[in-house]
């Protein structure tokens, strides 16, 4: 293995039983609308939608936190609902390195305004 994709989503944006599917524990399961109307029952707030300045902020403090530990970044994306990340395999683990980069945009978007959970909370 020579990279890591990592993948995250915003918070409430794709729930355990969304029609597309999902994804729990590292396994796929069919669509369940009644847990998917369930969970989006349970949201403590509006699901989170990345404008288009907050996701160029987010693949820059990505991209300058890739800079800073010296690990490079074979493709970035930052969408409105997840980010796609593929960087190069190191010692850290995949759940240690998606931490560490929701962390920093995280602290990033706080910086310029943002309040309330960002991200989804499972890897």
């Amino acid at each position: 293995m020579i990279a890591y994709m990592l993948t995250w989503t915003t918070y409430g944006t794709w729930l355990q039983g969304h029609e597309r599917g999902y994804v729990k524990d590292a396994k796929h399961y069919d669509a369940n609308l009644g847990l998917y109307h369930q969970n989006q029952m349970s949201l403590k707030q509006p699901p989170v939608l990345l404008s288009d300045v907050q996701r160029e902020r987010v693949k820059m403090q990505i991209i300058h936190e890739a800079e800073r530990i010296d690990q490079k970044i074979y493709t970035l994306t930052v969408q409105d609902k997840h980010v796609h990340l593929v960087i190069e395999k190191t010692l850290e683990t995949i759940e240690a390195a998606v931490h560490r980069y929701k962390r920093m945009a995280t602290y990033m978007l706080r910086q310029n305004g943002f309040e309330g959970k960002v991200w989804a909370s499972h890897v």
